[in-house]
């Protein structure tokens, strides 16, 4: 049935004509929006903070790409972490300590893809003689997720669409340089409003003869 569809990609190239990045998905229906694209590219200009939490030994600002989207929109969420100074957190793959993880409830509708930490740093601890990667300062957790593309899903939205809230939760545990604390939990939430797709058909005058 799909037999040459043309399947929706970008490439990002630079002045000198050369191709640094290019983005394609195997599902045509599923594709970044505009923002999640420039999210990829330059992250500090494609997500919109959203909302902000002081949790215990750090502050954390929630972003995301779009606020909107249609069945097979793929936008981005971002936890965007900042620690204290001298305060440090444990990155994924850490052995015998309780690294940070973003965990997202299953929610109808939205299917998660895995999400992406940053470059750790690595700490030598003095007092264990041990040497961890940690992440220190500000830094970024992005989750990609794609609104369900499913003919049962679209038929779901009626006419107005619906918002659908995407929570989960942010577990981690901060340390010193004297102490670490006890591991922490703090729930996340986004909002993200889905319209249905347009299947409204072209008008006669451009349709392809």
């Amino acid at each position: 049935m799909q037999k040459g569809f043309a399947r929706p990609g970008y490439f990002f190239i630079d002045t000198k004509g050369v191709i640094q990045e290019k983005f394609f998905d195997p599902k045509y229906r599923d594709r970044l929006t505009g923002n999640g694209l420039i999210g990829k590219l330059f992250p500090e200009l494609g997500q919109e903070v959203t909302d902000k939490i002081e949790a215990p030994h750090l502050q954390l600002a929630l972003e995301q790409s779009d606020r909107t989207g249609v069945p097979g929109t793929r936008l981005t969420l971002v936890a965007g972490v900042r620690l204290p100074p001298d305060v440090h957190v444990y990155a994924p793959g850490t052995a015998g300590y309780k690294p940070i993880k973003l965990v997202l409830d299953a929610v109808p509708g939205v299917e998660p893809r895995a999400a992406s930490y940053p470059q750790p740093k690595i700490l030598y601890l003095p007092a264990i003689k041990e040497r961890v990667p940690v992440y220190e300062g500000t830094f970024r957790i992005s989750q990609d997720v794609e609104i369900n593309s499913g003919s049962a899903f679209a038929g779901s939205l009626g006419k107005e669409g619906k918002t659908i809230a995407v929570t989960g939760k942010l577990q981690y545990q901060a340390c010193d340089k004297t102490t670490c604390f006890f591991p922490t939990s703090v729930p996340v939430k986004w909002q993200v409003q889905v319209f249905p797709l347009d299947h409204s058909r072209a008008p006669v005058e451009i349709r392809h003869k």
